[in-house]
């Protein structure tokens, strides 16, 4: 930005980066995909697409165009918020600029629609060939160091190590010869899924590695209902969460980040080393020793006793994707880029730069896809006439396992945060008591008056659950792609709670 970077923020809030950029596009929660289409209209509309790009790297430009041409700018002000001059604004300043890039976080993907969001953003993104080059591209930006890793070691329920999909039966066929074992030819439940599943005792066994579903899931008092219901609850964890203290098994580990050794990968697909610095506390085990320990007792010998023998195995049954990764060379350049097939590789510092080059080269097109706005499940009405949206503070991290057993002047404690506008009428003074319902719970909670904030918008944090469980209040609707929640739009009630009925209560 010092060097004249152009800032566009759209947020339903007006947050700190928000207020540090040129233009705040404050769009209503929900409308994401009604601003990228019309975004992308204007710019085919006004002749600014990237023709050659998208002639010999694209496909599906014919049917995308027609798909965007009922968002005109004046209907995108209605759907979004956004003035139609400043979306027209943004769509040309995109477009021109010799480098452009879009950034998101959970704002899009905490959606029933997140697959779509980002597949919009993706269409902006090639429209304008603003991928594959220095300085382009579109950037999700991770919560954690290791985002990225999990999937590429195939923690997500339809693919295998490496991106390789679980239906291909050539790719089966391969892991099932290095494994010795036969594969299920189906895709297995994301975590929405299973939470489903546990409801109809179809799942009566969890085992759960760093993940604290019992606060961190939409809906958290059926989350804890169909925990309660198991079977069988194992739990492998560093700190005593919500759900550890469920567990009829808890396994206490070693925190991956400085008690083990092992790899993360970043947002720009960068294999790092990951060293151990100190020893795990009496009675917690390095997590490959539990794994090792539990194969053993159900009479399976991994022998699998380090990190690089794990990531050595990752190398051979992902070739293309890492085979060219061995710790001495992780070593040696400090980190290399994915994918790296071989010794000799340097490492791919763009993953789609294939996409300039010609004929066989450029290999598969790449394809606009069809999405079209649909707004939040739940929608305002008149018995629940706010919108609650949630996230985060800089100071504090998911339900607050982490960062809040220690003290801190930055924490503030959880607070329901309202339009100045909504506090005048409904007569609320910040550090008032309210009273926030959901067709799913209700919570009695502080007010803060906050001025980022526009009317009809309410915000909570899930950071502080001993406090107020705020997702007790959230929608478990979901993303039938990805399997996400609808964390930032449900439809809520507030009313200033009596200090005397509250007292009552007490």
């Amino acid at each position: 930005m010092r060097n004249g970077a152009r800032l566009y923020v759209i947020d339903p809030r007006r947050t700190e980066s928000a207020q540090w950029a040129d233009v705040w596009m404050g769009n209503h929660i929900g409308s994401d995909i009604a601003l990228s289409n019309t975004m992308a209209r204007e710019i085919i509309h006004a002749g600014l697409y990237d023709k050659a790009f998208v002639a010999n790297a694209c496909e599906g430009f014919e049917t995308y165009t027609a798909s965007v041409e009922s968002y005109t700018l004046e209907r995108g002000e209605e759907l979004t918020g956004i003035p139609a001059d400043v979306i027209r604004e943004c769509a040309h300043t995109y477009a021109t600029s010799d480098k452009a890039m879009i950034c998101w976080t959970l704002g899009i993907t905490e959606h029933h629609d997140a697959a779509d969001n980002v597949l919009a953003l993706i269409n902006l993104g090639i429209l304008t060939g603003h991928v594959g080059r220095w300085g382009c591209g579109l950037n999700p930006l991770r919560g954690q160091n290791n985002v990225q890793g999990g999937g590429d070691m195939g923690a997500i329920p339809n693919k295998l190590p490496g991106f390789q999909d679980i239906l291909d039966p050539a790719v089966r066929e391969r892991f099932e010869k290095h494994w010795g074992v036969a594969l299920q030819p189906n895709i297995g439940l994301n975590l929405t899924e299973m939470i489903r599943a546990m409801d109809c005792k179809e799942l009566t066994a969890l085992y759960v590695i760093g993940e604290n579903p019992a606060q961190s899931d939409a809906d958290a008092h059926h989350v804890t209902q169909v925990l309660e219901g198991l079977d069988h609850l194992v739990v492998q964890e560093i700190c005593m969460t919500k759900t550890a203290e469920m567990a009829h098994v808890l396994l206490p580990a070693a925190a991956s980040w400085c008690e083990s050794d092992g790899t993360v990968t970043n947002s720009e697909r960068r294999v790092q080393r990951c060293r151990k610095v100190v020893e795990p506390p009496a009675g917690a085990k390095d997590e490959l020793w539990i794994m090792n320990e539990i194969a053993r007792r159900l009479g399976k010998e991994l022998n699998v006793t380090d990190a690089e023998t794990v990531w050595n195995e990752f190398r051979a049954v992902a070739p293309h994707f890492a085979g060219g990764m061995s710790y001495a060379r992780l070593d040696e350049h400090q980190g290399l880029q994915w994918p790296c097939p071989d010794e000799n590789h340097p490492g791919a510092t763009f993953l789609h730069d294939r996409l300039w080059k010609q004929g066989a080269e450029r290999g598969m097109a790449a394809p606009f896809t069809v999405v079209r706005h649909e707004g939040p499940v739940e929608k305002p009405d008149a018995q629940y006439p706010f919108t609650l949206t949630t996230g985060r503070h800089l100071d504090s991290y998911n339900t607050g396992v982490q960062t809040a057993n220690y003290q801190s002047p930055l924490f503030r404690g959880e607070t329901l945060d309202l339009s100045p506008e909504d506090a005048t009428r409904l007569g609320i003074h910040s550090s008032d008591t309210v009273r926030v319902t959901s067709r799913r719970g209700t919570l009695v909670v502080p007010a803060r008056v906050d001025r980022s904030l526009r009317p009809g918008v309410v915000f909570m944090t899930l950071h502080y659950p001993d406090e107020a469980m705020t997702n007790v209040l959230t929608i478990d609707a979901s993303d039938p792609k990805s399997g996400t929640a609808e964390f930032k739009a449900c439809a809520v009630s507030v009313e200033l709670v009596n200090t005397a009925t509250l007292a009552a209560v007490r």
